[in-house]
Parts: C-alpha cells; structure tokens; sequence
C-alpha cells in the first residue's frame, strides 16, 4: 500500500478586507460623455507612458525614480491624478512579475515530466501517482522536440526574470490578441478600435482620509452629485469652481448605499472607478474601500450548530448538512451553474449559486460552511495529463479562485464563517464510505454528495471512514472493539459490554426464559401423541 500524503489541518478563512459596489451612471448628456471620454483618453495616454517608464526601470526602481515620475505627470495633470497614475502603474508590473513566475514554474514542471517519461520504455504504463512512458516511438520523437522548445522558453523567461523584464499591455492582452482574429471575433476594425481605447482610458482616482467626502478627484456627495477634477490641460472645459467639472447624472448605489453614506459622511477614503462598456454603451461607476478584515472565529464556536459540507464541481455545488457528530442530516442539496458564456453569465451564474447556499445555510441555522481548499494551477498542465483534453477541461472550468473569494465575501455579510480543509481523498474515501450507505430506493447518492460528507466530517476533525457494524466473528468482547471508529482513549471502549439477562445467542431474545412457556413450540411432534418426535440413531454393526 502506497503511503498517503500528510493532511492538513482545517482552518476558518478569513474575511474581505475590501467592498466594491458598482452603479450605472445614467442620463449623461453629450457633453458630460465628450468630457469623460477626453478625460480619459489624456490620462490613459498618461499611464502608458508611465507604465513603459516603469518598465525601463526594471529591478533598478528606486523612491527617486518614482518621484521623478510623479513630478512630470503632476505638470500634465494634477498630483492626485499623478499619484493614482503612479500606483496603477506599480500594481500591474507586480502582477506581471507574478505571472512571470508562474509561468516559470509552470515551465519547469512541463519539463521534469517529459523527462521522466523519455526515461522510462515507450508503452510502459503508469500509476495513479506518477505517469507512465511514450505509448509509442513517433510520440517519444515528437516530444523530443517539445522538451526543446519548453527548455528555450524557459531560459528566455528566466533571462528575463533576472533582467527585471516584464511585458505588460495596457487594454489586456486578449483584446490585443482579437486584433489578428477580427472575423472570428465578429467584429469590424473600426469596432475593435473602439474597444482598444475604451480599455485604455485611465479614469480611477484613490481615496484620502480627511479629505471632503473622502476623495478629492473624483467626489461624489451623500446627495450622488459626481464631479470631476481636470487635468490640467482640459481646466478650461469646467463648470464648477476649481477647475472641476460636474456631471448631470445622479448616482445611488442599491448594493451597500447606507455603508457607503457613512463613509462618505464622515470623510473616509474611498476610491472611484468610472469606465465605459462599449458593447453596451453605458457608462459605470465603481466605488471601492478597505475595512479591518474579519478576526476569525474559533473553530468551536463556528462547528457549534453543525456545518455544511460543499464539493466543488464544473458545474454544480453538492452540499449535505451535518450535525455536531458529524452524521448527515436530512437530504442533500445541489446548487447548479452554468460557467459558459461570457465572463459576466459566469460571475453571475457563481453569485447565484452562492446566494442559495447561503440562505439553506441560513434556514438551517448552520454557522459554518466547510469547502476544499482547491488550486488546480498545477493540475492544468498539458505534459502531465498528456492526451487527456477533456480532464483538462473539466479542471479548466471549475471555478476555484473566483468561487473561494466570492463564496468568503458574501459569507462574511452573513455572519457565516468558511472552514477550508484538505482536499486530499474526500472524492475516494466519500465514495468508499458514504456513497452506498445513504442511498435509498428513492433517492440515488452520487460521488459528489458523498464527498460533501466526507469535507464536512473532516472539518469538524471527525474521520471520514463512518462508523460501521463489524463483521459477526468480531462482535465479541473477546476480539476487542466492537466498532471500527471508538477510540482506546474512549471511557468504557476497553471494557466488557454490560450483562444481559438471558441465553447470549442470536436466535433467541434475552427474555426468552420468562415467555418460554407461554410461547407455542416450533419442534416437530408427532400428529399421533404429544410426545416429541426424536429420530432414533442409527445401528452401527459390522
């Protein structure tokens, strides 16, 4: 038997440490969009060249450096707008840098497989923890050529990890990539143009504490008046005092309005968004800020009503309720998405999905939810599954990041906290234990509620194996315990069961002495006399 991998201990997540609410900014005139679109053009150019700036700089980036970049856009703009400008900046080349590494481990990881299966003879099979080799010579030749190419890749990365080079695109690289693929896309030159500059337009502005309505760029009273601080270069195109321009739209957020009120009332920072949907043609407002996170509670005092355990999937979450043992409560429950489409169905397919879990947790009364703690980064990779392209879709497809931060956000204003545990076995050892025994004529237990379970046994620090009747040679005291889970530390699991009364036998009940007599005999008797019928025994002669 292979050894198993250590599990790690469950742990209740923590909290957001930010909100996001969004509205639509309605009933714009033509010169509030002409303003708005000017805007943002001028900042965007801006940003880019900052960004290139930043990226010259590389690993030799210093507080001068960055200072000196802020001046010159202060001249061009505003230092509040040069600040926002700056901090962008920096962000997106640390997420570069990240991806950067990634994608070097990513590299290295396609890499140590081909070389371990080049190692072995072509058609040797594999296991379950390491794959075997080439099924064939034309495959190990082909394969030659792609260990080359991923070795090239990799030092041209690593090149440039050290060199502090990253290559960014202001508008996204996807949107780029569209621009080679216009008939695919469905799209015109001219509308895919549209969609460039709209995604390059930089018109976000941070909040500041103790300033009026907590941001002085973009500020927006308790009332949702919005006005706007010019560049410099564009003072001339106000209408209010101070070289600011007001819009003609009214903003509310529906979402956390009385939250953000308060905020605004009181003069805490919270930062803006503001950014144009061309395939709609509307313009949106995001408004964002940052509260303590959530201390964590204990795990005592989140198990104390029970959990629910979920089991992410491509397209559903399975989830059964457990009590405080750790038995299954009632029936199991799935909350079904659909993850095709566009990126805004899927997020809302997610949200969707989460809201119900949430209120079943919240009738049940149940104060914790137990989840995986899933990362497929590593299971994606095309060397390790080799041919097998729909396991990499399916794990492709499962929501895991997006699910685990929407699922933590939406909890937290529930008062609900989420235990992530170990994934390692629950699909196995749910199936194995908990599949068979709660399915029923009418109901069909599937792989997935079974390991629902066997998430939720695992948070609460119950063992997934279920507490089962041994078989018959094993339910004597004389072979010890009498079921498989009881603890040798378990008061009384050591000792003898209690006397009962009777003959210690299967057939017949403990108090079958007292009703013996009362009771009609099932031995055979003669029909002729109340005499029982014995069968003599046989004459043994020579």
């Amino acid at each position: 038997m292979a050894d198993l991998r250590s599990i790690s201990a469950p742990f209740v997540a923590l909290g957001p440490s930010g909100v996001a609410v969004r509205t639509r900014l309605k009933d714009l005139t033509l010169e509030d969009e002409k303003v708005l679109r000017l805007v943002g053009a001028h900042l965007g150019s801006l940003a880019s060249k900052d960004l290139k700036a930043r990226c010259m700089d590389g690993l030799e980036h210093s507080t001068e450096s960055w200072a000196a970049r802020k001046r010159g856009l202060t001249a061009e703009s505003s230092s509040r707008w040069a600040g926002s400008i700056t901090r962008a900046t920096h962000d997106q080349w640390a997420l570069a840098r990240r991806g950067q590494a990634a994608h070097v481990q990513s590299l290295e990881a396609g890499i140590t497989t081909i070389r371990h299966r080049m190692s072995l003879p072509v058609g040797e099979r594999g296991n379950k923890r390491a794959p075997g080799g080439y099924r064939s010579g034309y495959e190990w030749f082909y394969k030659t050529r792609r260990l080359r190419v991923l070795e090239d890749r990799l030092g041209q990365v690593r090149a440039d990890t050290e060199a502090g080079r990253v290559h960014a695109v202001r508008g996204g690289r996807r949107l780029l990539g569209t621009r080679h693929h216009l008939e695919q896309a469905q799209l015109t030159e001219a509308e895919w143009r549209e969609r460039w500059e709209a995604g390059r337009w930089f018109l976000q502005a941070d909040g500041e504490s103790g300033k009026r309505f907590g941001n002085e760029t973009i500020r927006i009273t308790p009332e949702g008046e919005v006005s706007i601080k010019l560049p410099a270069p564009l003072a001339d195109l106000a209408n209010a005092e101070h070289g600011r321009y007001v819009l003609a739209a009214n903003v509310r957020f529906p979402h956390r309005g009385q939250e953000w009120a308060d905020r605004v009332e009181a003069n805490r920072a919270v930062a803006y968004r503001i950014h144009y949907d061309v395939q709609r043609e509307r313009w949106y407002l995001t408004a964002s800020w940052r509260h303590p996170a959530t201390r964590t509670v204990p795990m005592a005092t989140a198990l104390a009503r029970g959990v629910i355990g979920v089991d992410t999937n491509a397209d559903h979450l399975a989830a059964w309720r457990l009590d405080t043992h750790g038995n299954p409560i009632g029936r199991p429950r799935r909350f079904s998405y659909d993850l095709s489409g566009t990126a805004q169905h899927r997020d809302a397919q997610v949200r969707h999905a989460l809201t119900r879990l949430l209120n079943w947790a919240k009738s049940c009364g149940v104060k914790a939810i137990a989840v995986e703690d899933l990362d497929f980064q590593a299971e994606k990779t095309r060397e390790k599954h080799g041919r097998k392209r729909r396991f990499r879709q399916l794990v492709s497809r499962m929501p895991t990041g997006r699910l685990r931060a929407r699922l933590t956000s939406m909890a937290d204003a529930t008062g609900i906290a989420i235990i992530a545990v170990d994934p390692a076995y629950t699909s196995k050892w749910g199936a194995q234990h908990w599949q068979r025994p709660m399915a029923t004529d009418r109901r069909k237990t599937t792989r997935h509620d079974a390991a629902s379970i066997a998430i939720g046994r695992r948070a609460q620090g119950h063992p997934i194996r279920r507490r089962t009747t041994p078989p018959r040679a094993h339910r004597s005291d004389v072979h010890g315990h009498r079921i498989v889970q009881a603890d040798r530390r378990a008061p009384g699991s050591e000792g003898p069961r209690p006397r009962i009364p009777g003959p210690r036998t299967r057939s017949v009940p403990p108090d079958a002495e007292r009703t013996r007599a009362t009771r009609t005999s099932k031995t055979v008797r003669d029909v002729r006399s109340d005499r029982e019928w014995v069968q003599d025994s046989l004459l043994l002669t020579d």
